[in-house]
């Protein structure tokens, strides 16, 4: 038996990471010949570690603002341009990421646009927005998002989200339109050509495997099920176990009820297909906003919660509501996969987090696509571009009202109602199963400890995969 009272299922990881495959979704990567990625990548010097030197010149662009800043979007003092200069000026030679060993300098001209977006972001931090925009015609002038250099089109889609920034700071207005097609597709697209949702799908889909195991009814909740791409691979398993397959029952939230109805017909025909007995039921809300009688759990039913987190948009609503809904819910188990990025803070810790962050993310995409591949320009602007957008013009505690958790995981095992699952061996033979498809040169890496499965990219940590159970269901 496992902590927290799960059983270790011994299934067939294989079956789990190549499921039975429906044209209408993807659940594979895209067949990208390793030759033909690597002989047409841009390999430039502009790209040459930018996550790195990003992590390195804003951890010293934050230790040179003075001692007195309060931390809030309105009292922070600017860092004079010099200083950013001399700190610019203190980091020398990189080594190339083309594969090729050789110290380079990185480009002048990238260096010149960081340094101007990060004076930019401390502008924009004390409220001297009229300086702001004057930074931000000039960086949206000299950077573009199809550029050839990751550099430069971190700083145009950054620059873009700051400009959001200022203007809704004049206008007092924070609410994006969101086109949810055109994010659900592009978010199958970066499931296509990088392993980190296939990572949360797998690992989640462990746990909550474990957590039904002898159960012959039980129910899932997803806090945010798009297009449910992860759920036909779970079904196929639970579909052939030595047991029988139970009657699963699944809530999914979301926001478009079209979209929910559409997702409930495409597993309700696949589990139909498998011989499972199953039923959807969309929720059109946020899961903080709602009583929780409008979840329907059924005496004797095994209950999961399933939450892939993203920073598209606020999914769930309040925190603090969501973790009471959670608790007073007491499911067998919690999946939880978190981005290793922080929605707290204030601008400026916002700025440097998601800054680092989506270096990392923009590096990882170079290394697999060349910068002309009409997949990734859609991943990078339908996708990531909103996640930065959302993050530096409509987030923030100033904005919202509320301070967002800073770790969900941390948040359960700080409450009396959770314990933590550790992440069985299956779970972590199933992670390393995806990253197979993608070749070491490609920098991605898996780390398991406290607990937890993390998936990153060189030095850097993404997504970080943990289970909870509650103590009322053991």
């Amino acid at each position: 038996m496992m902590k927290g009272g799960f059983e270790v299922v011994q299934a067939s990881t294989l079956d789990m990471i190549q499921p039975h495959h429906e044209p209408i979704w993807d659940f594979t990567a895209a067949a990208v010949p390793r030759q033909q990625a690597l002989e047409t990548r841009c390999v430039h010097s502009e790209r040459n570690e930018l996550s790195e030197w990003v992590e390195q010149v804003t951890k010293q662009l934050i230790d040179d603002l003075p001692a007195e800043n309060t931390g809030n979007d309105d009292h922070l003092t600017a860092l004079h341009a010099d200083d950013a200069s001399s700190v610019l000026g203190d980091f020398g030679p990189m080594k190339s990421g083309g594969g090729g060993g050789e110290e380079v300098r990185f480009d002048e001209r990238c260096l010149g646009l960081i340094t101007l977006l990060l004076e930019c972001a401390v502008a924009i931090s004390i409220d001297n927005l009229g300086e702001a925009h004057r930074m931000l015609l000039e960086l949206t002038q000299m950077a573009s998002p199809y550029a050839l250099s990751c550099a430069e089109r971190v700083v145009a889609y950054f620059a873009k989200a700051m400009s959001s920034r200022v203007i809704n700071s004049w206008l007092g207005i924070c609410s994006p339109l969101i086109n949810f097609k055109s994010v659900h597709c592009a978010f199958q697209g970066f499931n296509n050509v990088s392993p980190f949702i296939k990572f949360a799908h797998f690992t989640s889909n462990q746990a909550i495997l474990e957590a039904f195991h002898q159960r012959d009814r039980v129910h899932i909740i997803d806090l945010d099920i798009m297009q449910g791409l992860q759920w036909p691979a779970l079904f196929h398993i639970l579909a052939t176990r030595m047991e029988g397959p139970p009657h699963v029952t699944m809530t999914g939230f979301g926001s478009l009820m079209e979209l929910l109805v559409e997702t409930g017909k495409q597993l309700s025909n696949f589990a139909k297909r498998l011989g499972m007995s199953f039923e959807f039921h969309p929720v059109a809300k946020k899961f903080g906003e709602i009583n929780v009688t409008a979840v329907r759990i059924r005496r004797g039913e095994t209950l999961a919660i399933h939450w892939l987190q993203h920073s598209l948009y606020d999914a769930t609503g309040p925190d603090w509501k969501t973790m009471r809904l959670i608790e007073q819910l007491t499911p067998r188990v919690v999946t939880l996969v978190e981005q290793d990025l922080s929605h707290g803070g204030s601008f400026l810790d916002r700025f440097v987090g998601s800054l680092h962050y989506y270096s990392t993310v923009f590096d990882s995409l170079g290394e697999y696509l060349p910068a002309d591949d009409p997949n990734r320009h859609r991943i990078e602007h339908c996708l990531l571009y909103r996640e930065i957008n959302n993050i530096l013009a409509i987030g923030g505690p100033a904005r919202s009202g509320e301070e967002k958790f800073k770790q969900w995981r941390t948040e359960l095992a700080a409450r009396n109602c959770f314990v933590q699952v550790p992440m069985s061996g299956n779970s972590m033979a199933q992670a390393q199963l995806i990253l197979n498809m993608f070749p070491p040169v490609h920098g991605y890496r898996l780390v398991q400890g406290d607990g937890t499965l993390r998936l990153g990219w060189k030095d850097t940590s993404l997504f970080t995969a943990s289970a909870w159970t509650s103590h009322s269901s053991r």
